[in-house]
């Protein structure tokens, strides 16, 4: 059964990806604008998120809609868990917490594995392949944003288990276009995945507050430090 699923996601998702895009902190992160206390809350929020998929799909490895799409080597929980570290310290568990959106989100995804699991596709494909497209630009966004050295900090992007991004890509696709499912199913999960680039959004949303102020504060810095070498520089005198 061929539901033509990669293309109605790809078609139907097509204005929610560009509208996140659009949202100022992605705006921001993706012009190099990277403030490190708003991207340790992202990766904080991201770790609840991808808990609760991984959960859920590991909990239905044997559905036979879900085991089609089931690849391990997709997985961000542990490598969150190693950023978290880096930008939090060893007792990192300890002092986060989700997000208001971010608790939304993942109470969606545990409803939705309670209750028609088929729809986990959406957010596997929201989330995974959208990380897998664009990893290696955004770790290289967020290592100059932040003044990372290379290997501290990033492994969300990293995939250490799949060697040839693009022929991964192109096997998931063939294997959402082979799920066992209906057109009314297939056209469920495209809104579910719109709902879930909404999720998202909130996410980033929540954050623009602290990266306004963030801006503004290095801002006056620069405003502050080009004002005081001015009042000490000696004035010329006349000759």
């Amino acid at each position: 059964m061929s539901s033509n699923l990669a293309t109605k996601l790809r078609e139907g998702t097509k204005k929610s990806h560009t509208m996140a895009e659009n949202v100022g902190f992605i705006k921001c992160f993706l012009r190099g604008t990277v403030e490190k206390n708003s991207y340790r809350k992202l990766a904080a929020n991201l770790y609840f998120v991808y808990s609760a998929i991984e959960e859920e799909m590991e909990r239905h490895r044997n559905h036979p809609v879900l085991s089609q799409v089931y690849y391990a080597e997709l997985n961000r929980k542990d490598s969150l868990a190693k950023d978290l570290e880096f930008y939090f310290g060893a007792d990192w568990q300890n002092q986060i917490a989700p997000s208001e959106a971010a608790q939304a989100y993942v109470a969606r995804i545990h409803e939705i594995g309670d209750t028609t699991p088929e729809l986990l596709v959406a957010h596997c494909y929201t989330r995974y392949l959208g990380d897998l497209s664009g990893g290696q630009i955004l770790k290289n966004i967020a290592q100059k944003g932040m003044g990372l050295e290379d290997g501290h900090g990033t492994a969300f992007y990293e995939f250490d288990q799949i060697d040839d991004e693009k022929a991964f890509k192109n096997t998931y696709r063939q294997a959402m276009d082979g799920l066992p499912i209906d057109d009314a199913m297939a056209d469920r999960i495209v809104e579910e995945a719109n709902d879930a680039f909404g999720m998202n959004m909130k996410m980033f949303k929540e954050l623009e507050g602290n990266l306004i102020l963030a801006i503004g504060q290095m801002l006056f810095n620069s405003l502050t430090r080009r004002k005081t070498r001015g009042a000490t520089e000696t004035p010329a005198t006349a000759n």
